[in-house]
């Protein structure tokens, strides 16, 4: 093969979060998954299984809500594994295991703590 290797495992990380992305808004009707957010994917080497990072858009520090999300995603999830691999067309349906993004949970305080420090460097 001429391209460099993780190049073909990066197109698919990113085709199954588009996928992802789009059938929890379009298709699937549980209630608990509103307001899922696919932030990033991680495949395996061999295309067999994929870590996926999400985050709620609102209620992401509220546990209850949390367990909701990760419900609805347990019962959808056979679903979601046909369609995103006859979506892309994919030799095996990836198994796929849903994981809380805690990053922009992270960045957002840090962010909130840096506009506390310039807002008291201006009050100076």
């Amino acid at each position: 093969m001429g391209s460099e290797p993780g190049t073909r495992v990066r197109r698919v990380e990113e085709g199954v979060r588009e996928a992802l992305a789009s059938l929890l808004v379009n298709e699937v009707k549980d209630p608990g998954a509103a307001g899922i957010v696919v932030t990033r994917v991680e495949m395996s080497k061999d295309l067999k299984s994929a870590r996926v990072h999400v985050r709620l858009l609102e209620g992401g520090e509220d546990a209850a809500r949390r367990k909701a999300a990760f419900d609805a995603l347990a019962r959808a999830s056979g679903m979601l594994r046909r369609e995103v691999t006859q979506g892309l067309g994919l030799r095996y349906a990836p198994q796929l295991r849903f994981l809380y993004d805690e990053g922009l949970d992270n960045t957002s305080r840090v962010e909130q703590l840096l506009a506390e420090i310039e807002a008291e460097r201006r009050s100076r």
